[in-house]
């Protein structure tokens, strides 16, 4: 890898392009090094993972919504759309919205933490809808989408280990933005000018504010990564037309490092992988087990061994407190640092108790479990006992979870925390846990054989039997895939299931 110098440079400077961020992703993103076989292993699994988690989204609202919005724009050749029929087709830009909704919806996908967060799958829609729509004009197979996802992965995967966003309160799409026109230059096989200019436009539209994930959390939480997908593509199409970008976007003296960021005295050091050097990022990502918020997952799997061990934990009527002591991120975005009463009230929206660690914990102590539906309903989220225990769970920082968290180190590096429970009786029980199960180092590390058990679990009940075999040999086919059968990427509910859920009217 190569560690690149990024900081503020005056105009006066006319920083060269080969010495601007932007380039060096671009000069990432046309490299034609090969996949290594391990990487191409996991592709597929993610490939699979997202499917997964959209096709248990596919009847909940803001999937609903974001798939009425593509149905207004059919497209010939265009992509398809999670539940649809694979012969109805839509314009790319607005399958990989729908796409993007329902995979980001459960939030129950891969992740990758370091200086900021990341669910780099979020990648996958649209490159997936673009190979779908270009397949046949440019003859692009299973092999280039390969390609493509690592190079989307491996960007966004180095931006965050380097450049914290919510420092400043900026929502991690920004990454996502640049890491997605990366990945379709790499599908497509621009120029590097090409996807220069296509990087800076996604990063110069894709930056937000946290709000989206603060407070009240809404459905814009998945809607956030879908517009960046969606953006990405309008930008690569821009760029493939001659239009260019702010430059240099990172570096400008009223660019995004400048006055959304660090500041003009900002210093960061972005690792790349250097030309011919394989892109590995892939690796280093990790999915859920479980449908919360990444940094809950150790917890969940501790508190449901505390549930086996200690079933006294889980009455309030015995518990005087509950301290889960963790990282600054863990404690101040889905603890009780970040004073959002929210966090604490058994109305609150599925969104917001998924980012609530006081409220995962009590579930988990209770019930040993946790279920992408059952666990958040609001018959669950209300029950007496749960509130009682719940609102005895508070969280600290804990500086050596801290250094963990941010450890580069992987066999250090961990999201986990520290249980100190007080019984009424004055008796204590200290636990902890580093990472979670499902963690390449956890104790029941995901491969290939739970990747497909989990999407078999999501897909009961939703998808016939037929179309879940169907998918899993066309998912497990991804290297090999012709053009032709790229279409077939897709899940497609049975007849009459999407028509149980009315399509709320908008503008389109």
């Amino acid at each position: 890898m190569i560690r690149h110098d990024v900081r503020v440079h005056p105009s006066s400077d006319r920083l060269p392009r080969s010495e601007q961020l932007a380039w060096k992703i671009a000069e990432v993103a046309v490299d034609p090094v090969e996949v290594l076989p391990e990487v191409v292993d996991m592709v597929v699994n993610r490939v699979i993972d997202n499917a997964a988690v959209a096709t248990a989204s596919l009847l909940r609202g803001p999937v609903v919504a974001a798939r009425g919005q593509a149905l207004a724009h059919p497209y010939r050749p265009g992509a398809t759309v999670f539940g649809l029929p694979a012969g109805e087709r839509f314009s790319p830009e607005w399958a990989a919205w729908a796409n993007g909704v329902a995979v980001r919806e459960l939030d129950y996908h891969d992740t990758f933490l370091a200086a900021d967060y990341s669910h780099p799958a979020d990648n996958i829609p649209p490159v997936l809808a673009v190979a779908q729509h270009l397949a046949e004009r440019r003859g692009l197979s299973g092999h280039d989408v390969v390609r493509a996802l690592a190079t989307g992965y491996e960007v966004q995967v180095d931006l965050v280990r380097a450049i914290s966003l919510h420092k400043h309160k900026i929502d991690h799409v920004a990454h996502l933005g640049p890491s997605a026109a990366a990945a379709l230059g790499t599908l497509l096989g621009l120029p590097a000018e090409t996807v220069f200019q296509a990087i800076g436009q996604a990063l110069h539209t894709t930056t937000a504010t946290r709000q989206s994930r603060k407070g009240e959390i809404s459905s814009w939480k998945a809607y956030a990564p879908a517009l960046a997908g969606k953006v990405a593509i309008e930008a690569v199409d821009r760029a493939v037309r001659g239009q260019g970008a702010p430059v240099p976007i990172y570096e400008g003296e009223d660019g995004v490092i400048a006055w959304m960021l660090d500041g003009p005295d900002a210093h960061y050091e972005v690792p790349l992988p250097e030309p011919g050097e394989a892109k590995r990022a892939i690796l280093d990502t990790y999915t859920k087990e479980h449908s919360a918020e990444y940094q809950s997952q150790a917890l969940i799997d501790l508190a449901r061994r505390l549930h086996r061990e200690r079933p006294e934990l889980a009455d309030p009527e015995r518990v005087a407190s509950v301290v889960i002591h963790t990282s600054h991120h863990t404690h101040y975005v889905i603890g009780s640092g970040a004073n959002d009463p929210q966090k604490y009230d058994p109305t609150a929206s599925r969104e917001t108790l998924d980012h609530s660690i006081p409220y995962i914990v009590a579930v988990a102590l209770q019930d040993g479990e946790w279920h992408h539906v059952r666990s958040y309903a609001p018959e669950r989220a209300g029950r007496p006992d749960t509130v009682a225990l719940w609102r005895k769970i508070t969280t600290a920082e804990d500086p050596e979870w801290t250094r963990r968290y941010h450890s580069t180190d992987p066999a250090e590096k961990a999201f986990g925390g520290r249980l100190e429970i007080t019984l009424t009786d004055g008796s204590r029980v200290v636990e902890e846990i580093a990472v979670a199960d499902a963690h390449p180092l956890g104790a029941r590390p995901f491969a290939r054989e739970q990747y497909v058990a989990k999407f078999r679990m999501l897909a009961e009940g939703v998808l016939d039997d037929a179309e879940v075999e169907r998918f899993l040999d066309v998912a497990q086919r991804l290297p090999e895939l012709t053009s032709a059968e790229l279409g077939e990427l897709t899940v497609v509910a049975p007849d009459g299931l999407l028509a149980t859920v009315p399509v709320p009217e908008g503008i389109f």
